[in-house]
């Protein structure tokens, strides 16, 4: 299975609008995020998490011509602004797009894509399919199991994803028991980690390393990244050895094996 970092970057992307500080002054690639979302492939099944206002742009640069489902791990607008540019998979595939959500975000996704539920519908509006999935529930598409696990963004029950040995958490400042007991034996987690500063709703760099240690993947990827975090570089030196800041493009090999260097690369052709 193949993981590619569509974005990283937290509600505001990273540059922010306006903002000259250093992060978003950088001339690292790696310090420029789009809103967060990632791209699995697995046995020619392409699963996009979360669909965000960059969700155009991130397939123009990835060039994706095919998409088996969409999973939305909560109905923030950075991670379902997108949904919208589906349109032209329901054209290159014929058919609505499958998007698995729960029943409130799909109460969201109604009322933000009204016209796209209306009793008259008009010509070119977008196609979805909705799937409702429950805390801990697995369900499959098309062949793969993806089990579902609770998460808090503060007061919002929000959902991260278990594919694997892959756990793909965001959005979240407190995982239940539960969840955490379905993150053993990974050999990728990816959390989110917002800032140092403790935040209302989202992990900071400390709580999310917390997690870490606890569930102790082989390896961890930080994503959600505002620039209050600190540039890419530096926040890597400071990092434990098997922990790394995702970056836009990223893309990391998970395999029942031991993870190595070699694993992790940029993006530069599509698995479609």
């Amino acid at each position: 299975m193949e993981l590619v970092f569509l974005g990283s970057g937290t509600s505001h992307g990273v540059p922010v609008i306006a903002c000259n500080c250093a992060v978003c002054s950088s001339e690292d690639e790696r310090d420029k995020r789009l809103r967060s979302s990632v791209w699995l492939h697995s046995k020619g099944v392409n699963l996009i998490i979360d669909t965000g206002p960059d969700f155009r742009a991130q397939m123009l640069r990835h060039k994706l011509r095919k998409i088996d489902g969409v999973l939305i791990t909560h109905g923030h607008k950075d991670h379902i602004g997108g949904l919208d540019d589906l349109r032209p998979y329901n054209y290159l595939m014929g058919k609505p797009v499958d998007v698995y959500a729960s029943h409130q975000v799909q109460e969201d996704i109604r009322r933000d894509f009204y016209y796209a539920f209306a009793e008259v519908k008009h010509y070119g509006i977008p196609e979805f399919k909705l799937h409702t999935i429950i805390d801990y529930q697995p369900f499959f598409v098309r062949g793969i199991e993806v089990l579902p696990l609770k998460a808090m963004h503060n007061k919002l029950a929000v959902f991260g994803f278990r594919i694997g040995k892959l756990a793909y958490i965001t959005d979240a400042n407190y995982l239940p028991e539960e969840s955490l007991k379905n993150m053993y034996d990974l050999d990728v987690l990816v959390i989110n980690a917002l800032r140092n500063k403790p935040h209302v709703s989202h992990f900071s760099l400390n709580e999310a390393l917390q997690i870490i240690d606890k569930v102790k993947p082989k390896r961890a990827y930080l994503t959600h990244i505002s620039h209050k975090l600190g540039t890419h570089a530096a926040v890597q030196e400071q990092l434990p050895e098997n922990v790394f800041l995702a970056y836009d493009n990223l893309s990391v090999r998970i395999e029942n094996q031991k993870l190595s260097k070699n694993s992790e690369q940029d993006l530069s052709s599509n698995f479609s």
